[in-house]
């Protein structure tokens, strides 16, 4: 039964049916046989021609017996009609039975969960033939949209909870505003009014800045291409040439051959981890490059005060400054961790036992 379920649906339904009409043909033989067998035990009337030539007058049925024999003759002719057509039928039944059914109502139920866009599920296996693949392609299909829905919905997420801490930024500077004009509207104004105004018009321009960046990147394509390790060698060399000239600096960059990715994506990921290590290292910094099947691995880990825990367990968000310092909104990390998700990585944030911060960027390469 199980090679069967698993046999390709021609194949199965020419098995079944050549067997179901050998048997349906077989039960009319001995119906057949069985019917004249017992036909032969009645009278049939007519004569018979004698060894001599006479001729003998044979025993007539009575009504009786012309019964039955008129039963047995139809019994015979719709075993003839009956059998083979019944064969095809049961053969019809087999087939729906180990063939259709189950994946039939497993699509069914498919359809209807995804109608009532309900996509926490999984479809069965229900065979190898080609009903089954296409309850596979299915599961894929589901499996699919699943995560694109999920995908959307934090992105969504994630749009709110950038919004919201845009809006949050934004009160104080915009109180201070108010508050400066209603000062030059009274004649109150002090000598610093216009300068304080001028500064925190910038830092509402900064803000606008950051928030279209973000925007920016979520609309960002990943356009991988091939690099050499040499040429992401000498171009985190020069970052940290450049970001942090005055802390003690240990590269590990092994030879990793020729990957593809995104370069721009990198360097920009390398930049802002780079430059968030530099802030808040005392002395020194590592700075890490390891190829480990199709990911590859920039770590960047500093000797200072560590991430605040709130960080390291939830994640960066947007706008989340992990020092009070008007020229950076803490999108940094944030903004790695959305290039890292672009190229099929992921950004982890912990603290090292010995002390200081470790950022890790994952990128999926090929």
């Amino acid at each position: 039964m199980g090679q069967l379920r698993n046999m390709g649906l021609k194949r199965c339904f020419f098995l079944l049916s050549a067997l179901s009409l050998t048997t349906a043909l077989l039960l009319m033989t001995a119906t057949i046989l069985l019917c004249t067998r017992i036909g032969k035990q009645y009278p049939h009337g007519g004569v018979s021609i004698e060894s001599g030539g006479e001729f003998k007058r044979l025993p007539e049925p009575d009504p009786e017996q012309r019964r039955i024999l008129l039963l047995l003759d139809v019994i015979q002719l719709f075993s003839v009609i009956l059998f083979p057509a019944g064969g095809l039928g049961v053969a019809g039944i087999l087939f729906y039975q180990l063939k259709l059914k189950r994946p039939i109502a497993v699509l069914k139920m498919g359809t209807e969960r995804i109608r009532n866009q309900d996509l926490d599920f999984t479809i069965p296996e229900t065979s190898t033939d080609e009903l089954g693949q296409i309850c596979a392609a299915f599961e894929l299909m589901r499996a699919e949209l699943l995560k694109t829905n999920r995908e959307l919905w934090q992105q969504a997420e994630e749009r709110k909870r950038l919004n919201a801490a845009f809006a949050h930024d934004l009160r104080n500077p915009i109180t201070v505003l108010k508050g400066s004009i209603r000062l030059m509207k009274s004649g109150r104004e002090d000598e610093h009014t216009l300068e304080r105004m001028d500064r925190y018009v910038q830092r509402i321009e900064q803000y606008v800045e950051a928030m279209s960046s973000v925007q920016r990147l979520e609309q960002l394509n990943v356009r991988p291409c091939e690099i050499v390790g040499s040429t992401l060698q000498e171009e985190l060399e020069e970052t940290v040439r450049l970001l942090v000239p005055k802390l003690e600096i240990r590269l590990s960059i092994p030879d990793i051959g020729t990957i593809r990715m995104d370069h721009g994506i990198f360097l920009t990921v390398a930049e802002n981890l780079i430059g968030n290590g530099a802030r808040f290292a005392r002395e020194k910094m590592e700075i890490r490059l390891a190829l480990a099947g199709d990911l590859l691995c920039l770590t960047v880990a500093d000797d200072g005060p560590g991430f605040p825990e709130g960080l390291v367990k939830r994640g960066p968000k947007p706008f989340g400054k992990m020092e009070e310092n008007p020229e950076h909104f803490g999108m940094g990390l944030y903004t790695s961790g959305l290039l890292c998700l672009k190229h099929g990585g992921e950004l982890r944030l912990e603290n090292r036992p010995e002390g200081g911060a470790k950022a890790a960027a994952f990128f999926r390469v090929k």
